[in-house]
């Protein structure tokens, strides 16, 4: 039996695959690609009418109807809960509101506009954020690998302080390194990874330092991503996985920052590629930080496809 499965979200691919597999469930010849209908289901779920896709949306539902309409009509048999076409996953919905941000260098408060200089978005259940304060801590990368003989944090203690982390990993701007498999990204490099280590480290929250380049896409995309309502699995201890801030904020204003506490961004970025860095604080630099969070439960769903077959 194959099992075809695809998030609500998304499954032009899967679709495509799913239609093309079903050529040969019956034992004739294999169906191929056809671009022209991978196409279609594109235009279809890119198309405005769909609303982004969005979990617990209108939009959610219309890509469910579509999703399983289509796998219907192309052979395949519900393989969802209890005969139905889908599987529900319970989330949590945070949205942060009334953002208000700054940095304090000695006498100079620097604010911060929520979507400008930083986006600030939180997974953590909880009614309000106050971060009032707060050391910074510039480590690098941020990751820990101890297979791969990597440990940007060393012995710092980072508990209750923000961390200034670096999007990717040292391999983009020296491939040559490969200590992480050159630009081939992998998990340690991804935004995810960042946020997920800095709560094991006990990290009060995180500003990952935006550069189009390492990102692979611009400030634009940030703004779109982390300024609306974020979504996580149920955990049974979500304080140990999650901090209180996630963040990004512009390259431009992490130089002033590093500028100010008697660094230079550039010559910290090069020393970061090394196994021999170790954290810096960012002497003289706090960070404030306090917001609203609404926190709800909601459900999506996953469209899973089955199709019997022999193998």
């Amino acid at each position: 039996m194959r099992l075809i499965a695809s998030a609500a979200v998304l499954a032009a691919g899967a679709l495509l695959t799913a239609c093309a597999t079903s050529g040969d469930a019956g034992g004739g010849s294999p169906a191929s690609f056809d671009a022209s209908r991978l196409s279609e289901h594109v235009r279809v779920l890119s198309d405005d009418s769909f609303q982004g896709r969005g979990i617990a949306t209108p939009g959610e539902e219309m890509t469910v109807r579509y999703l399983t309409e289509q796998y219907a009509a192309a052979g395949f048999q519900p393989g969802g809960t209890n005969g139905g076409w889908t599987q529900d996953v319970a989330l949590n919905r945070f949205t942060a509101s009334n953002i208000r941000a700054q940095f304090k260098a000695g006498n100079d408060t620097i604010p911060l506009t929520q979507g400008q200089q930083i986006v600030i978005s939180t997974r953590l259940p909880g009614d309000h954020v106050h971060l009032m304060n707060k050391p910074l801590v510039f480590v690098g990368y941020g990751i820990d690998a101890p297979e791969r003989q990597w440990d940007d944090f060393k012995d710092v203690d980072v508990r209750g302080k923000i961390i200034v982390v670096l999007v990717n990993d040292a391999d983009f701007e020296q491939p040559e390194l490969n200590t992480f498999n050159g630009r081939a990204m992998t998990y340690y490099g991804r935004w995810t990874y960042k946020y997920e280590e800095a709560a094991r480290q006990g990290a009060a929250g995180v500003l990952i330092v935006h550069e189009d380049a390492p990102a692979s896409y611009g400030w634009a995309t940030v703004q779109n991503s982390w300024s609306t309502p974020q979504f996580d699995i149920e955990r049974a201890n979500p304080s140990a996985e999650r901090t209180a801030m996630e963040a990004w904020v512009q390259r431009d204003v992490a130089v002033d920052l590093f500028r100010r506490a008697g660094l230079d961004f550039e010559a910290q970025k090069v020393a970061a590629r090394s196994r021999d860095f170790r954290p810096v604080e960012l002497t003289g630099v706090t960070f404030n930080g306090m917001y609203d969070v609404a926190t709800s439960k909601v459900t999506t769903r996953n469209v899973i496809a089955r199709l019997p077959g022999t193998t």
